[in-house]
């Protein structure tokens, strides 16, 4: 068990390392996964990506996994590599106070109704663009229902969609 945490600690650190900055930048930008796969010029996998994106998601509060309260911000925990006076490299864990939710949310069930009924969620999809569709595709929702910043892109979703949401 503790092998394999570490393997994928590693794994996770390397992958960051090599590619995850491009992959994050090209999210900010509104790519949608499979526009940054093809965009990059090296070999990462569709799950990949999608797990980088949702990870920054939800670092910048695009996405929440609780549903969004006024007064109440989750911080932030970094942490920043100083030197002692032996000159020994050490880890100081910094907390900063993250920006509250600004804007409005919208709940979304992506993961429950996709794992429910495959073939249904597809054809509900079939009414939007393809570009808002591969968003939605790409993404690795849960199966527990999260709230997606309600911008551009996902105002437009819900409209089509009827806020069935």
């Amino acid at each position: 068990m503790e092998r394999q945490y570490f393997n994928q600690a590693l794994s996770d650190f390397i992958s960051d390392a090599a590619y995850g900055g491009a992959v994050r930048h090209l999210a900010a930008l509104g790519h949608t996964v499979g526009q940054i796969v093809q965009e990059l010029d090296f070999p990462i996998s569709e799950d990949r990506a999608g797990a980088v994106v949702w990870r920054y998601y939800l670092e910048e509060g695009i996405i929440l996994l609780d549903e969004p309260r006024q007064g109440h911000a989750n911080p932030k925990v970094s942490y920043v590599r100083e030197y002692g006076k032996n000159g020994i490299p050490h880890f100081r864990r910094v907390v900063e106070q993250a920006s509250q939710p600004q804007g409005e949310y919208c709940p979304c069930d992506f993961g429950r109704e996709r794992q429910q009924d495959q073939e249904g969620f597809l054809r509900k999809l079939d009414c939007l663009q393809r570009s808002d569709r591969a968003y939605i595709l790409g993404l690795p929702w849960p199966l527990q229902r999260v709230y997606h910043i309600k911008d551009e892109r996902m105002g437009r979703i819900m409209e089509k969609l009827g806020g069935q949401q």
